[in-house]
């Protein structure tokens, strides 16, 4: 199996909502900071092939679905969808997408699904031939959201899907799409439902498995995120989130798990560890990947 890092459409957005709680003289250090008080976002997306003889796709970024007034609003930086040219740079194009993993439907993780925007076309969804996973218990919540995160989705996108004949809901830790070979963990904090996918590593340790890579979404959104009092402004309860954090890099540190990151500018992936007063961090970044082989 190889892997690729896949970017889209970045984005700007306020550092203070970045952060949560966190003082901009704490997070002005692990971000570039523009006049408009923005940061710096990746929206990137990891390809994996073969899994279960299948290429797989995993998340698809903000894409350019939005009209230009909604693009400035939302700090998406290029008029084009990055994530199509980013595909076709690897070798690949969207139809040769066999299954798409979504950890939830927030337009800057889903929003690449659907078609640049072109003026006076409905949105139109791109990967005629992926199965798409989402999580069921977070399908509940696109499809009827609350008035804090309403603006989040995108309110054509769950018809779409069903439509499309090819939606599988996740209500486990497993996926018929994808078998015994991607294993889902499930986080609450930032939405209801969320799926961390963890490609399932190469070793057995006690009957455990080790040495895979976990796409993290926005429950560690990227490395200065992987210090556990950090949240997001976004997240709908940051206390829940934190516990489930703390319990996660456990979990990956105990098994040599590597993480993914989607909005981090500078790293896609990275090892997970811990020092002697107990406080996470990160070791072996890779700022991109390019078919390098899952053991590697």
């Amino acid at each position: 199996m190889k892997l690729w890092s896949i970017l889209g459409n970045s984005q700007k957005l306020d550092g203070g909502a970045m952060f949560g709680n966190a003082p901009r003289a704490l997070w002005e250090r692990w971000a570039t900071v523009d006049e408009a008080n923005r940061i710096d976002l990746a929206c990137r997306a990891l390809l994996a092939s073969p899994i279960e003889g299948k290429t797989v796709l995993f998340e698809t970024g903000i894409g350019a679905f939005f009209p230009p007034a909604l693009r400035e609003r939302y700090g998406v930086v290029e008029p084009h969808h990055v994530l199509l040219d980013s595909l076709d740079e690897a070798g690949f194009r969207h139809e040769d997408i066999d299954v798409v993993v979504l950890s939830h439907l927030h337009f800057d993780h889903a929003g690449g699904l659907l078609a640049a925007w072109r003026e006076g076309e409905s949105p139109c969804l791109l990967f005629p031939n992926a199965t798409f996973v989402v999580g069921q218990a977070h399908w509940q919540r696109a499809l009827q959201p609350h008035p804090r995160d309403r603006a989040s989705f995108i309110p054509e996108l769950p018809g779409l899907l069903e439509a499309s004949g090819r939606l599988e809901l996740v209500d486990g830790d497993w996926s018929q799409a994808l078998g015994r070979s991607v294993r889902f963990h499930h986080s609450d904090g930032h939405t209801p439902g969320l799926l961390l996918a963890e490609i399932v590593g190469p070793d057995l340790v006690q009957g455990e498995a080790h040495g895979g890579v976990v796409f993290c979404a926005d429950l560690i959104p990227g490395r200065p995120w992987v210090h556990v009092p950090i949240t997001m402004g976004y997240d709908r309860n940051a206390e829940l989130l934190i516990d489930e954090k703390r319990a996660f890099l456990q979990d990956k540190l105990a098994r040599d798990v590597h993480l993914f990151f989607t909005h981090d500018p500078g790293c896609a992936l990275a090892r997970v560890v811990r020092d002697d007063k107990g406080r996470f961090g990160t070791t072996h970044e890779h700022a991109e990947l390019r078919a390098r082989a899952m053991a590697a």
